[in-house]
């Protein structure tokens, strides 16, 4: 069967972005897409460093003439989210993503497609393969681990880069460019629990939540969109009001910069309350869906019986899980007074997991204010310090502070002026991009995000508009030829 993503323009990126769809790369397992990039730049004759950490460099050194060009540094990170519809059945350690064409979009099929940060990277290899395209001295930095640590950016060495203007290729807005970005934060809970066997005399079943966007912790955060782990814990506690509800296991979400989709629950209740507990459930879900209909149209929640499990959580545990998960704030928690429609500080209540002697409970924060991060963790955490639990916070990374007297932003700007004929905007993003951490390691250094569009970032509904990377990629090639003299 015609592969039909290699018949889309610009042919070259499409065709490197279908081989890079046959690479597995899940974040902190990137070996293969690593060795297919050192394989590549050597193939090619050009100078290719792989650093302690993973990050891979390449550089090309400038077409005839224009030697006293600006040295660019142009940057993606190689890993991908790894997302995937419960029904679907894909291993991201060793399946090839399926590209597919879909009107305008090209989409994967049930699961993450990688566009995000893939396409970025098929326009270096591009870029770094033509001997045609007008250009300076480059430095092509590819990243490790960025969706789940910003492991490679932290790991670079201050003596890696030598260019001091760098194009990071990872936004998703075409037509927008992207000048700051806010930080963020982890914070992992570890809620003891205690055990009962099962009373005797009753029945069980699952509650299950599905049908949810999902979506970028970051970017979609004020989209209003539900969150499975927020409404199943909202199931479960006004259930519990009502009846004796028991819970087995609870289990949602996935990746802590993942809006969770998808949630799951096993308890056991009398057969007795079965009528009235199917009728409080049916009631209260469609409220839910009321709530959400306008975000969330695909929301269902469905129970079905199970086998009986060996142990449930304990009364005082129950409550306490039910009770600290709903009092844990999700969603925005403050606008920026100072960029319209820009989040400032947000929370993701990103996974629930059942274990043997613990819940796990992970979530993530940003906000561009590094003061107003720090608070949103501690609050977060202080809300289940009070049930007793064990917080643990990560280290985090810096936002990105704008320069809106950029010299590289006019550059971009006055490109896409030429090109298209309008003014780009120029916008910060409420999500983590490397850019902090990299004008952490290299003071100074100019730096711009753009990118085609990208919709449904880290959920299996992730697409690209394929108008928009033809547009992406001649801003590309114009930025380069326009750069100034060292």
């Amino acid at each position: 069967m015609e592969n039909a993503i290699l018949n889309l323009h610009p042919r070259r990126i499409w065709h490197y972005f279908d081989e890079i769809c046959q690479i597995p790369r899940p974040s902190k397992k990137e070996e293969k897409i690593i060795s297919y990039l050192v394989e590549f730049g050597r193939k090619h004759g050009l100078e290719t460093i792989v650093d302690d950490i993973g990050n891979v460099l390449i550089r090309k050194p400038a077409i005839p003439g224009k030697e006293h060009l600006k040295t660019v540094v142009l940057q993606n990170h190689i890993d991908m989210v790894c997302e995937k519809n419960s029904d679907v059945k894909h291993d991201f350690e060793k399946d090839a993503i399926q590209p597919r064409v879909e009107g305008e979009w090209v989409k994967a099929t049930g699961t993450t497609l990688g566009a995000d940060n893939g396409i970025g990277v098929a326009a270096v290899l591009a870029i770094l393969e033509n001997r045609e395209i007008i250009h300076g001295p480059l430095e092509c930095l590819f990243t490790v681990d960025e969706e789940t640590g910003l492991t490679g950016a932290f790991g670079l060495k201050e003596d890696f880069l030598r260019g001091r203007i760098l194009l990071n290729l990872d936004s998703e807005d075409e037509g927008e460019i992207f000048i700051g970005c806010a930080g963020g934060k982890d914070t992992s809970i570890l809620l003891a629990v205690t055990w009962d066997p099962v009373p005797s005399g009753l029945e069980a079943l699952s509650i299950e939540v599905s049908g949810l966007s999902g979506g970028h912790s970051g970017d979609d955060i004020h989209k209003g969109r539900g969150n499975s782990n927020k409404i199943l814990n909202r199931v479960l506690w006004t259930l519990s009001q009502k009846f004796e509800v028991r819970i087995a296991s609870f289990t949602g979400g996935n990746l802590r910069n993942a809006i969770a989709r998808e949630a799951q629950a096993e308890v056991v209740i009398s057969p007795s309350d079965k009528t009235a507990f199917d009728s409080v459930l049916k009631s209260l879900s469609a409220d839910i869906r009321n709530e959400l209909q306008h975000t969330d149209a695909g929301l269902e929640i469905r129970t079905q019986p199970i086998d009986l499990p060996a142990k449930v959580l304990s009364r005082d545990s129950t409550n306490t899980l039910l009770n600290a998960l709903y009092a844990c704030p999700h969603g925005v928690i403050s606008m920026s007074p100072v960029i319209p429609g820009l989040v400032e500080t947000s929370t993701n209540l990103a996974s629930v997991r059942t274990n043997p002697d613990h819940i796990l409970i992970t979530t993530s924060q940003r906000s561009s204010i590094e003061s107003a991060k720090v608070d949103i963790a501690n609050m977060v955490g202080n809300t289940f310090r009070l049930a007793g639990a064990k917080v643990e916070h990560g280290n985090g990374y810096p936002g990105w502070t704008p320069n809106p007297h950029s010299e590289i932003l006019e550059i971009t700007r006055k490109a896409y002026v030429k090109l298209f004929g309008k003014e780009p905007a120029v916008k910060a993003i409420h999500a983590g991009l490397e850019c902090g951490l990299i004008g952490e390691k290299y003071p100074g250094i100019d730096m711009v995000s753009f990118g085609p569009t990208i919709r449904g970032a880290h959920s299996p509904d992730e697409r690209i508009e394929i108008s928009t990377v033809q547009k992406f990629w001649d801003h590309l090639l114009e930025i380069l030829r326009t750069i100034p003299s060292a």
